[in-house]
């Protein structure tokens, strides 16, 4: 008898403790209720979905715009042929990318990389959809690593939309479009993010292992390869945002692709399409890194102060320049320029080409015989 009792004692409190339960669970959501209706926030509960349907929306959408992207920009994308002659006869020597950024009448032109088009005897486009159009190369700029063509425009079904690139910003999607390992793989997209702005890459361009110029890119890990050179790094928009150039191509490095910033790119383009070259201020001398010269000649010879570590040794002033009508001479040291140090001969050719113009006059401060003088420079072109 008293276990009956106490089972049913048991089973009461069982059924007491879910019933607070209960109650205690709808006074909380009432609470919860009230509260951010109070707040003014409204609660909608959908108990037909799952809650994780709105994660999957968003990654469909992105996947949808970047789809749509390479879309839009692919058919202005083409493959560059270069065509080299030699003793074994004409041949192929070597393919990259190419991007239709404007047409004009029956002609359309094609921004592609220097290193893309360099010592062809010809060049070939190939057009997203295969067909094969000569190309004439209207110029090229080494410095920049940009050369523009001009092909027939009767099958040109598309051309690019240049954005901003003062618009780009660090994490926001980037994808690259080219010819990666050459025509074999036309029209690979690659998608990623944009890692760095307002890099500076040295650039060597005569070979002789010494940095002439300091390239600025855009830094982006969307893979760009060999062939990838000259193609296009857009947007989510369908617009590009850069000319893909460079890749650290080391074993221990992945991810770090380059892209030239169309801001930058822009005004050489239009240079090469209207000049054929780029129009640079020129000074007519040949110049040394004080840098890469042994102390004792910069003090026994050049008789350099010892606290002037900085500058350019003028190694030689050409017949008829603008630098020999100002007077500069051989073994003369520019510390200065306008006021602002030289530190390389890249630092005086950025101020050159990025603060000056033709028929500009520059001062320069100069150490002649180890005493400092100044001189003034009325900048040409070449």
């Amino acid at each position: 008898m008293l276990d009956d009792e106490k089972n049913v004692h048991r089973k009461q409190y069982k059924r007491s403790g879910i019933a607070f339960s209960v109650l205690g669970a709808i006074i909380a959501v009432f609470i919860v209720t009230t509260v951010f209706q109070w707040k003014g926030i409204s609660i909608e509960i959908n108990t037909e979905e799952p809650t994780a349907q709105a994660d999957e929306v968003n990654i469909g959408q992105n996947q949808e715009d970047v789809t749509q992207a390479v879309n839009e920009v692919s058919p202005a994308v083409v493959g560059i042929s270069n065509i080299q002659s030699s003793a074994q006869g004409t041949q192929q020597a070597g393919t990259g990318s190419g991007v239709i950024y404007k047409e004009e009448g029956d002609q359309a032109f094609v921004v592609t990389n220097h290193h893309v088009i360099e010592n062809a005897s010809a060049l070939e486009v190939i057009l997203s959809d295969g067909t094969k159009v000569e190309a004439e190369l209207i110029g090229s700029d080494p410095l920049t690593d940009l050369a523009v063509l001009q092909i027939d425009s009767e099958h040109v079904e598309k051309v690019a939309d240049l954005g901003n690139a003062d618009d780009v910003e660090i994490g926001q999607t980037a994808i690259a479009i080219g010819n990666p390992l050459g025509m074999e793989f036309a029209g690979s997209a690659t998608k990623g993010i944009i890692s760095g702005l307002n890099r500076n890459i040295p650039v060597d361009i005569n070979g002789d292992q010494q940095a002439d110029w300091q390239t600025e890119v855009i830094q982006t890990d969307a893979a760009i390869n060999p062939g990838n050179s000259g193609g296009a790094l857009i947007n989510l928009q369908g617009e590009v945002i850069g000319i893909n150039s460079m890749k650290i191509a080391q074993a221990e490095v992945e991810g770090i692709g380059f892209s030239i910033p169309m801001n930058a790119a822009k005004p050489v383009i239009e240079d090469l399409e209207t000049n054929g070259e780029v129009q640079r201020p020129y000074m007519g001398v040949s110049l040394q890194d004080v840098s890469q010269i042994p102390n004792p000649v910069l003090e026994s010879e050049l008789g350099l102060p010892a606290d002037i570590t900085h500058g350019v040794l003028v190694q030689g002033v050409e017949e008829g320049s603008p630098a020999q009508e100002a007077g500069l001479e051989r073994y003369d040291v520019i510390t200065a320029i306008d006021g602002n140090k030289v530190d390389t001969l890249i630092s005086l050719r950025q101020y050159l080409y990025n603060q000056s113009q033709n028929g500009d006059t520059v001062e320069l401060e100069v150490y002649r015989d180890g005493n400092p003088t100044t001189v003034q420079l009325t900048l040409t072109s070449q």
